[in-house]
């Protein structure tokens, strides 16, 4: 029981985006769930029984703290020893431990001069949803924690640094990669005619970071490097290991383990070499504008193609309550409209002239087609609930007050939907990795940075 909680519960630095790109994408937010603890609760909780005894690092402004440097060290062995994965020297993985957190302190001043921070709503949703994935009530996620030493201060803490994180990539470099109609058109036909996409694979990474823009004899010890691991690897030697030593990848101290990945997202580099690998086999060294790599299937599946899911079709009136109009006189309105609507008034037209929403008004209060998930829970529930042309009594969400009518339901095949949208997160994902290295290179280089152990 010991060894399955910890390993799902720590899967927060692998499920992480994929929350994060769920939570913004959805034009109307999800509500808070779970306890309502405060970000003054998480420190104080993160804080307890810390002793915060010396400077492991100077930042910029800032400096990495030796308990903090000691916590994540302790944190790594315990799920090293969990998964079994042999680690590097202690030298080696003190400087690898050090490094990550300077790395990660540059990025989260960078995030703090960028205004990013994240909500207690935001950060419950996204901890709701890691233990929903894990089959863990929400309410036993403390005590399952406690039970493996982990103290929730602490992992409410780490789960906002890392969403701070993402949040940051995703405005810094995510946001900027641009993906052209040619290229989808490309990764579509790619597709069509490449079996990989109808398979799934678990995959584990080595990654030398040696970036187009690095002198040259740096790029030359980097792919011999590459190459005497791959020799290695081919002898028997320990994947994870090699890994855990030195790979310069976000999951090396995870010993390279990059979890299942949907053929049809992998990225670039990956998917041009799988139809040559089976399970248990370690590619050749692989080389793109930011270092060497080398991937391994230790696992592979098929994968389900065709996608259905159910839409509605809606149409909503907002009232915004403000200074002038109350919370009593938002709800009358919308109870005089809904009447104006049943004695045969048109409610699109209603809609212009009253909604105070800017996105939808114009449209006759128009939210188009969309699937489970895409509305705050007040608003999802009276839709699910609703009759197709009826229109629901005034009804109160985060955004104000609102009617709504549910124009159509339908059945939706969705395969091709994904398959476009799948070949863009693809090929993000093949810029991702190395925008991201020059990125944080680049942010590292012009960091002051004195470490102090």
């Amino acid at each position: 029981m010991r060894a399955r909680s910890i390993n799902n519960i720590m899967k927060i630095f692998k499920d992480l985006r994929v929350i994060i790109l769920l939570l913004a994408s959805a034009p109307i937010a999800a509500q808070d769930v779970g306890p309502p603890d405060s970000a003054a609760d998480e420190k104080k909780g993160a804080s307890s029984g810390s002793l915060l005894d010396g400077i492991a690092a100077i930042v910029n402004e800032g400096v990495v703290l030796s308990s903090e440097f000691r916590r994540q060290l302790k944190m790594i062995k315990q799920r090293a020893e969990e998964g079994k994965i042999p680690l590097p020297p202690a030298n080696i993985l003190n400087d690898q431990v050090l490094e990550r957190l300077v790395v990660e302190e540059v990025q989260l001043q960078r995030a703090q001069r960028v205004g990013i921070q994240i909500s207690d709503q935001m950060l419950n949703d996204a901890i709701a949803n890691i233990a929903q994935s894990n089959d863990i009530a929400f309410e036993d996620l403390p005590d399952m924690l406690a039970k493996d030493g982990i103290n929730y201060g602490d992992y409410r803490s780490e789960m906002r640094r890392q969403l701070t994180l993402d949040q940051l990539r995703r405005i810094d470099v995510m946001g900027r990669i641009a993906v052209s109609d040619r290229e989808i058109t490309q990764c579509l036909a790619d597709i069509e005619d490449n079996m990989v996409v109808n398979s799934e694979y678990n995959l584990s990474h080595i990654f030398l970071s040696a970036p187009d823009s690095a002198p040259s004899d740096e790029i030359a010890a980097a792919e011999k490097e590459i190459n005497d691991l791959y020799e290695q690897l081919q002898a028997g030697e320990s994947f994870p290991a090699l890994a855990a030593r030195y790979s310069n990848g976000e999951t090396a101290l995870q010993g390279g383990a990059l979890g299942w990945l949907k053929g049809e997202a992998l990225p670039t580099l990956f998917f041009d070499v799988m139809d040559q690998l089976e399970m248990g086999d370690v590619s050749k060294p692989l080389r793109n504008v930011s270092g060497f790599h080398i991937v391994r299937v230790n696992e592979l599946r098929s994968a389900v193609q065709r996608s259905e899911i159910e839409q509605i079709k809606v149409r909503h009136i907002l009232i915004q309550p403000n200074q002038i109009i109350d919370d009593a006189t938002a709800q009358q309105r919308l109870q005089d409209a809904k009447d104006r609507i049943e004695g045969g008034e048109e409610f699109g037209e209603i809609a212009k002239l009253l909604s105070d929403d800017p996105g939808s008004a114009n449209d006759g209060g128009s939210m188009g087609w969309t699937g489970p998930g895409t509305f705050v829970k007040e608003f999802e529930s009276v839709a699910n609930q609703s009759e197709i042309g009826a229109v629901s009594d005034p009804f109160r969400s985060q955004f104000g007050w609102h009617i709504l009518e549910v124009e159509e339901r339908r059945t939706y095949d969705n395969t091709e939907d994904l398959k476009q949208s799948n070949c863009v997160l693809r090929i993000r994902n093949s810029k991702l990795a190395s925008e991201t290295e020059i990125w944080s290179r680049r942010l590292r280089d012009e960091a002051y940075v004195e470490k102090r152990i």
